[in-house]
């Protein structure tokens, strides 16, 4: 499955590797590990991990991004990394490399790069790198391993989503022959500030439900700003305040920011992918998101949540 894979980094001499802007677990563990193993089995090639600030991921080891000219690009590989369309890449000067390649776990949305592997089966595009550290017989280290670990537990909530399977603990088990403390991962992860903390209770006072129970939360810009948080941390960070609720299948949280507003919809039972899809996003089948024009136009996208769920 990855032999033009393998093949393309063996004939480049620098590799760079992106992955989507505002990071997740996922997203650096995947551009880290990947980073490591061929830093690690190929000592002679240059190895770049490019792209915006990991904020509460910069626990994993080598969440430091390289700062590179244009020129590094001349004749380099670029590797994008779980990303589903052009527009959420983190630094677009990968269109100057030699080669591209794309490996994904999303639902296909768009042609990307010149090799592509796209793969919805994986739980995590730590696990389709894994499945690649597999096949190639690539070196390993133990930290390669933490990092692809902590993607693959972030991106399965733990192994509780239902895109965790058999696969998922044969690709686990695997990175945890190279004997990383797991402990250290769960104690950056599961630990917040107490600003944090608070935000969260702010947040669960503002859900509302609509009449066939969809839970959302509108955050306006003024109050957006008034809580001195990122938006990526009001929006992405907040929208599982409402994913325990007990007969809530289907979540939604909107933040308006200066480019529009943000929509990070989740379910535990429905296909939201389409409706994200009918609004310019993507992502998942019951995890996906979009940026919408206004107010209105987050109001719409509710009701075809609604009607998700019909009678």
């Amino acid at each position: 499955m990855f032999e033009n894979i393998i093949a393309a980094v063996r004939d480049h001499e620098t590799v760079i590797i992106h992955r989507h802007t505002n990071p997740d677990g996922d997203a650096l563990g995947c551009q880290i590990g990947l980073a490591h193993m061929i830093r690690d089995t190929f000592p002679e090639k240059k190895v770049y991990t490019v792209g915006d600030a990991a904020r509460r991921y910069a626990f994993i080891e080598g969440s430091t991004m390289d700062e590179i000219d244009d020129s590094t690009y001349e004749g380099a590989l670029a590797i994008i990394l779980d990303t589903s369309a052009s527009a959420l890449i983190s630094d677009d000067r990968y269109k100057l490399a030699k080669t591209t390649v794309r490996m994904d776990h999303h639902i296909f949305c768009e042609k990307i790069a010149d090799i592509e592997v796209t793969d919805t089966s994986y739980e995590s595009c730590c696990g389709l790198v894994t499945a690649l550290a597999m096949e190639s017989g690539w070196t390993l280290s133990a930290a390669a391993a933490k990092a692809l670990y902590t993607g693959m537990i972030t991106d399965s909530g733990r192994f509780r989503y239902d895109s965790t399977t058999s696969q998922t603990f044969r690709l686990a088990a695997y990175l945890m022959e190279r004997k990383f403390d797991t402990g250290d991962i769960y104690r950056n992860l599961y630990t917040d500030d107490f600003a944090f903390i608070r935000l969260r209770a702010q947040y669960v006072l503002k859900i509302k439900f609509t009449e066939k129970k969809v839970a959302y939360i509108y955050t306006d810009r003024e109050e957006a700003k008034s809580f001195g948080f990122d938006n990526f941390t009001l929006s992405r960070g907040m929208v599982n305040t409402m994913g325990e609720i007990r007969g809530v299948d289907i979540w939604v949280n909107f933040t308006e920011t200066d480019e529009g507003v943000l929509c990070e919809i989740r379910s535990s039972l429905y296909n939201i992918n389409p409706v994200a899809v009918k609004y310019g996003g993507g992502g998942h089948a019951k995890a996906s998101g979009a940026t919408l024009k206004n107010r209105e136009e987050a109001m719409a996208l509710l009701s075809d949540l609604e009607a998700l769920i019909g009678d």
